[in-house]
């Protein structure tokens, strides 16, 4: 099914997948309305959506279409490149984001690759999704910890001692004994080279420089 709210672009759309062998466009709409209704008639196997449609966004449509057929696989054509949009469409179950630069042999290896139950993200938006996915786990990893108690993990990965750690952070070392105990207890591990493998697989460095 093709939704935009352009008659043109859907005509096109229309004409370049019908010659597909053994595609089918069951249904046009330019509306969230008729999309949801039609995708309720056809069940299609996959949905080429607008992000901006006359009545609405196509990102609710896809939310709603995802939500009643599970196997219809949606993938997002858009102007749009932005971060806010592109992070929105894939919550609401888009499993592809293509640009409309893109060329008609791209278009068509995106839908196939996406009804074979793959992802799959324009190159130049890739990047960004990464990044962002990264930023998550970072944060998501440490999201338990205090400043101070992300600087004394630093610390502990660097292999400082506890009278050490105090010297750093001007702290009495029981002090930096409870702080020590508090991020073992926060993040579930027995001891400090724990705490250093954990604080090394999440990438603390990186995550500090993110708050910076």
């Amino acid at each position: 099914m093709v939704v935009d709210d352009h008659e043109v672009v859907r005509l096109g759309l229309n004409n370049l997948l019908s010659r597909q062998p053994g595609w089918e466009v069951v249904a046009e709409a330019g509306t969230v309305a008729d999309a949801i209704q039609l995708a309720d008639e056809y069940e299609p196997d996959v949905v080429v959506m607008d992000i901006r449609l006359s009545d609405g966004s196509g990102i609710d449509a896809c939310y709603e279409i995802v939500r009643a057929h599970p196997n219809t696989k949606v993938i997002m054509l858009t102007s749009f490149a932005e971060d806010e949009l592109l992070f929105s469409a894939i919550s609401a179950g888009a499993v592809g984001y293509v640009l409309k630069q893109v060329g008609n042999d791209d278009l068509v290896r995106a839908i196939e690759t996406i009804a074979r139950g793959e992802a799959l993200l324009d190159p130049s938006v890739t990047g960004r999704v990464l990044a962002k996915l990264r930023d998550t786990t970072h944060s998501e990893a440490f999201a338990g910890l205090s400043d101070q108690e992300l600087k004394v993990l630093s610390l502990i990965t660097q292999g400082k001692t506890n009278k050490e750690i105090a010297a750093h952070l001007y702290l009495g070392e029981g002090t930096v004994r409870n702080y020590v105990s508090n991020i073992l207890g926060k993040l579930g591990l027995s001891n400090r080279a724990e705490a250093t493998a954990y604080a090394v697989r999440h990438n603390l460095d990186d995550y500090l420089k993110s708050l910076e």
